[in-house]
């Protein structure tokens, strides 16, 4: 089963970028639907962006600021975050689907945004 750990989580200013990357153990290109999600601290976890074989989606949140991206040569898909926001402050989760098989979740990275 793919196993999935995330990095480049950090402290970075409001109106900066920073990219966070998912590693896939194994093939990337065998999950159906891979995409970030987030919890920030005392609220649920929400979805972020994910990529389907139809093409990327985004919340609305997060729309015109935020890109995904996969690289299954790589095994990695990437969020690149433009323009953050202190309200963008959360732990990054990258989540693989294999429809009918399994799912699959990483152990999140850190994303602070400061004012």
């Amino acid at each position: 089963q793919v196993q999935l750990v995330e990095s480049g989580g950090g402290l970075v200013q409001a109106g900066g970028s920073l990219r966070v990357s998912c590693r896939a153990s194994g093939s990337l290109s065998s999950l159906d639907v891979v995409g970030w999600y987030r919890q920030a601290p005392g609220s649920q976890r929400e979805w972020v962006a994910l990529i389907t074989r139809d093409g990327p989606s985004y919340a609305d949140s997060v729309k015109g600021r935020f890109t995904i991206s996969r690289d299954d040569a790589k095994n990695a898909l990437y969020l690149q975050m433009n323009s953050l926001k202190p309200e963008d402050t959360a732990v990054y989760y990258c989540r693989g689907v294999r429809v009918g098989d399994f799912e699959v979740w990483g152990q999140g990275t850190l994303v602070t945004v400061s004012s």
